[in-house]
């Protein structure tokens, strides 16, 4: 498939990714609600899993890192993380409420217009991201 700009869909981009010449890096499950959402497992990345949205001209890829109230000193570990934010590559710090629960999370975003390799990059780079903040940074504020 060619690399041509396109305006993506999570349709196109559960059909693209989901092809024989991605399977080796990463896996693709598709999850049904209000807006459709790709669950992707990464699989050079110890089976991370990443979540993909498309809304309006935005794609938004997500990976929950661990639970806010795990966190040692969450007021002090927030302001680091608003300090530093700019050292992390196509990636920023959120907080997100999944079941009830706060999680840390790291977001990145790309237009729907991007190409697929711009895509891929920015799957790569939050995956690498989430398990350097999920090693270092959690080790580094541990209780």
């Amino acid at each position: 498939m060619d690399d041509a700009p396109r305006s993506w869909t999570i349709a196109a981009l559960a059909e693209v990714l989901d092809a024989a010449g991605h399977a080796d890096e990463l896996g693709v499950e598709r999850i049904e609600q209000a807006e459709p959402v790709l669950k992707l497992t990464m699989h050079h990345f110890g089976d991370l899993a990443i979540f993909v949205s498309v809304a309006g001209e935005q794609i938004v890829v997500s990976s929950l890192l661990w639970p806010v109230d795990e966190q040692a000193e969450p007021d002090a570990f927030n302001r680091f993380l608003l300090k530093t934010q700019k050292l992390v590559p196509l990636s920023n710090f959120a907080i997100a409420e999944v079941g009830g629960r706060e999680y840390y999370e790291l977001v990145g975003e790309l237009s729907v217009e991007s190409s697929l390799r711009t895509v891929l990059i920015e799957l790569r780079v939050l995956a690498q991201n989430a398990i350097e903040a999920a090693s270092e940074l959690r080790t580094e504020f541990a209780a």
